[in-house]
């Protein structure tokens, strides 16, 4: 089973968004399944399945996320960081500006979920590979 310092290891190499598909890649090797990553502190819990979890702790500050979510200006953030115009940080803030709460990823299906503080779903995407 995988560790923390080996996801911390292979979430060190992301610089931007451009480097996301290598890193799932990394983490799937691992034998991650699926994971959840939190904006308010960057924490992140990791899952083999039923049997394994790990929480990567609190990155920074907790901040606040935006009550109302605003999809389209999200979208266009998220395009940004894809194109690795943007750093880790700036997206964080980015989605705490526009209502993120927090992103799921299946390693089975290779997408990503973003949700806002209801819990509803604001975007889902396929993850390259």
């Amino acid at each position: 089973m995988f560790t923390a310092e080996q996801i911390q290891t292979a979430h060190s190499k992301v610089k931007s968004g451009a480097d996301f598909p290598a890193y799932i890649k990394a983490i799937k090797a691992l034998g991650v399944t699926h994971y959840e990553a939190y904006v308010a502190d960057g924490h992140i819990d990791y899952h083999a399945g039923k049997h394994h979890s790990i929480t990567i702790p609190a990155k920074y500050e907790t901040i606040a996320i935006a009550a109302r979510p605003s999809p389209e200006e999200f979208k266009a953030e998220l395009l940004t960081h894809q194109q690795g115009k943007t750093n880790y940080l700036t997206f964080i803030r980015s989605c705490a500006d526009t209502g993120i709460q927090k992103w799921e990823v299946c390693l089975a299906n290779m997408t990503c979920t973003y949700y806002d503080q209801a819990g509803n779903e604001i975007l889902t995407e396929d993850i390259p590979h």
